[in-house]
């Protein structure tokens, strides 16, 4: 197992190119026996993780099943969101737990962010050099 790994920061737009370069993260998630891989956004400007509705229902997540409730902010303020825990599987590291904020919105990013990602994962970026690094704490 590596100690740290290393991503390239993807092109958002081609026509932009090296400007729209972000940190997106291909890991997969796992809930119960279901398994998807996905990217997510390294957002060190969210204070919590966040998980778009249609992954969670493709896990197998059932939304009536939370009983506890969360307040997003900024643009996904005025949608409902609940705690959901997932493991995640990063490269060659070995499975970690997250928990993120399930939202109803179906068009929302799917975000990590300090709660509990930052926590868990040390994030190095080379946005001059076109890469950012990852180390599992």
């Amino acid at each position: 197992m590596s100690d740290t790994l290393r991503f390239p920061l993807i092109q958002m737009d081609q026509q932009v190119g090296d400007a729209s370069a972000l940190p997106m993260l291909p890991f997969t998630l796992a809930y119960q026996q279901k398994s998807i891989q996905v990217m997510g956004l390294l957002d060190t400007g969210a204070t919590v993780n966040v998980l778009p509705y249609n992954i969670g229902i493709v896990l197998g997540a059932t939304w009536e099943a939370e009983a506890v409730n969360l307040q997003l902010t900024g643009n996904l303020a005025r949608y409902p969101a609940q705690p959901l825990f997932l493991d995640v599987l990063v490269g060659s590291f070995r499975p970690t737990e997250l928990v993120f904020a399930w939202t109803r919105a179906e068009t929302a990013p799917l975000l990590l962010g300090h709660v509990n990602f930052f926590a868990k994962f040390d994030v190095c970026l080379f946005r001059s050099q076109g890469f950012f690094e990852l180390t599992l704490r």
